[in-house]
């Protein structure tokens, strides 16, 4: 077999056999049915947890998809599901743990844009992970958990993903992480060398595994175009193949969450002819790859938080920075309150919602009274940031229902006074965007005592009472 320059150079050299071999066990027990792969084949183990792999010249890594009901082994905060492959050797085992709760039932927080610039953030991730914590000892239950990071983990400067990797340890949940593109390197001369740095702290840049029901899929789709910093949204042939071997082990009565840093799209219909580095733009090629599985897809990337239904079958969960404002406002430029999605799997059926640092899990919506905005100074409005077709959001009037409010695109009154304040922000390339989970109504009498009143897609109202002045 020939050697590639860049496996001789980097003491790659092809293993012996010209394959990749070894077995899948937990404690003694030979596990058949393991998904094993190179990242570009996809094998299962055999009856007694052996796996045979086609040594290719690119491969950097032999890793397994972890089956339900068994976890990988732990390096601090990251599961370490993945070997390095080095020159001279082709037999890699695997050691999986026997996972002691039950997961068919799991609860997954997830996590994005964390984008750290400098030590002293860390302890505003720290009182982020805080909250996680509180959460989890209120409300677990002994069911297994897991945090999912859609990336953006620091901001270019990858020495910190040491400690925001220590950091993380804090939760004592195995993290789940995609590259960002602020993950990257820059400078390198091609997309395939912008992700080194990010593989050698966490592992391959895509990769699988199981939980009960469900499946789960973290992908790279950060393109690196070497034109200064300058990337689009893009899953490339390598990537969409692997998938498609991946995918065909999975049931298709079983979940599948497809986890990456920029979104697919913030519209139901694809934007034509997009190359673009806030959306994905071959998105289509993985919306067909998932076809005929119940599938949610979880970004990051935007800064805001927002939701797509694309059909009955497959719907985008964007999900608000948790550095809010990049550290400098705990919302974001949307009206988020800076925080993390929580998601919770029963089987193969799902519930979630999102939830601010340091808020209650019920506050789900901003109100706002009349004079708040300056584009409807005469309208209550309503913030709701975790808003989907399927939500409802009415208002009252002295005890009276007066129908749905009316949604808008608009600016967040807050956000719009805090990134006012430019001492603050620092930089003056933070400034507030438009969202369009905003709701307006006039009121008949803005003095009168008026209630807006929201519920979920999933029954849970929520009610807040509209202050009659102004405060911001």
């Amino acid at each position: 077999m020939i050697c590639t320059l860049n496996m001789l150079l980097f003491g790659l050299c092809a293993c012996p056999t010209g394959k990749l071999k070894g077995v899948v066990g937990s404690e003694g027990v030979m596990l058949p049915g393991v998904m094993v792969t190179n990242g570009y084949d996809c094998v299962t183990t055999d009856q007694n947890g052996y796996y045979e792999l086609p040594f290719h010249p690119n491969t950097q890594y032999v890793y397994v998809t972890t089956p339900a009901g068994y976890l990988p082994q732990n390096q601090g905060s990251t599961p370490i599901y993945y070997q390095s492959i080095i020159g001279g050797q082709d037999t890699y085992d695997f050691v999986l743990v026997k996972n002691s709760k039950t997961d068919d039932k799991h609860l997954f927080f997830v996590q994005a844009d964390v984008q750290l610039t400098k030590k002293a953030e860390l302890k505003g991730y720290e009182k982020h992970l805080d909250d996680m914590k509180q959460y989890l000892k209120d409300n677990e239950n002994g069911r297994d958990a897991f945090v999912l990071d859609c990336g953006d983990i620091v901001g270019n400067v990858l020495t910190l993903f040491t400690p925001y990797a220590k950091t993380s340890e804090k939760l004592g949940l195995p993290f789940y992480r995609a590259i960002g593109n602020h993950d990257m390197e820059y400078g390198v001369r091609s997309h395939e060398h912008s992700y080194s740095s990010f593989e050698k702290s966490f592992g391959p840049i895509y990769y699988s595994f199981n939980r009960g029901k469900a499946h789960y899929i973290v992908l790279n789709n950060c393109f690196y175009i070497n034109r200064d910093y300058r990337y689009i949204g893009y899953i490339d042939e390598r990537t969409l193949q692997w998938i498609e071997n991946d995918l065909s082990y999975v049931p298709s009565d079983h979940l599948v969450f497809v986890v990456m840093h920029i979104p697919t799209s913030s519209t139901k219909k694809l934007e034509f002819n997009a190359l673009l580095p806030d959306e994905t733009s071959n998105a289509a090629s993985l919306f067909k790859l998932l076809k005929g599985h119940d599938s949610h897809i979880i970004t990051g990337h935007s800064h805001f938080n927002w939701n797509v239904i694309f059909n009955d079958k497959l719907m985008e969960h964007n999900t608000a920075a948790a550095c809010g404002s990049w550290w400098k406002a705990d919302i974001c430029t949307d009206g988020t309150p800076a925080g993390y999605g929580i998601y919770e799997v029963d089987g193969n059926q799902l519930k979630w919602l999102y939830k601010g640092v340091g808020l209650s899990a019920d506050h789900q919506y901003r109100a706002y009274p009349v004079g708040s905005s300056k584009q409807y100074p005469d309208d209550i409005i309503a913030n709701v940031w975790n808003w989907d077709e399927l939500w409802d959001v009415s208002w009252y009037e002295n005890g009276k229902k007066m129908g749905k409010m009316i949604q808008f695109i608009g600016y967040d009154p807050l956000a719009e006074t805090v990134c006012s304040d430019r001492e603050k922000m620092e930089y003056d390339w933070i400034t507030p965007t438009t969202t369009e989970h905003l709701f307006r109504a006039t009121p008949k009498n803005k003095n009168a005592k008026i209630e807006i009143v929201v519920t979920d897609r999933f029954g849970h109202i929520y009610r807040q009472q509209v202050k009659t002045q102004n405060t911001l």
